[in-house]
């Protein structure tokens, strides 16, 4: 992958994308996370499914060591 891919990636989450994906890297179900940022788990599923769709991965896992890598949040 390509250092402009990489950019790309990172600025095309949103803050509650990259909220959600921090929470996942964290060890929280969605809905834990759903808790903790006070919307359903059906949102919080929809986030990061958007997460995993733009980081190019087929599961919340790796998207999470991904942005973490990647330097998209920071644990």
């Amino acid at each position: 992958m390509s250092n402009s891919t990489r950019i790309e990636n990172t600025t095309s989450l949103s803050p509650r994308e990259k909220e959600c994906i921090l929470w996942v890297a964290r060890g929280k179900s969605s809905w834990d996370i759903g808790i903790i940022l006070g919307i359903s788990q059906n949102t919080v599923n929809f986030h990061i499914k958007n997460v995993m769709r733009k980081l190019n991965v087929s599961t919340r896992t790796v998207a999470a060591i991904k942005a973490v890598n990647f330097g998209i949040i920071e644990l």
